[in-house]
């Protein structure tokens, strides 16, 4: 299943770093793709981890934009 979000603060290739790394510590994430230009994040997990993943966004400095 692939989650998708739309971040602030993406604003280079070491930003999309920390985020890979950061969210590849949870043992249900699969994959992590970062679009720099576009802010977008896409997470393959095999289950809707939603919520968290979200939550650890915002912990290493990248938080949702507002939809």
């Amino acid at each position: 299943m692939n989650l998708e979000f739309h971040v602030q603060n993406i604003k280079c290739n070491g930003c999309a770093g920390a985020i890979q790394t950061g969210l590849s510590k949870n043992p249900q994430v699969q994959a992590v793709k970062v679009d720099v230009p576009s802010g977008r994040v896409v997470v393959t997990s095999g289950a809707d981890i939603r919520p968290e993943l979200s939550a650890a966004l915002k912990q290493l400095g990248y938080p949702e934009t507002a939809a």
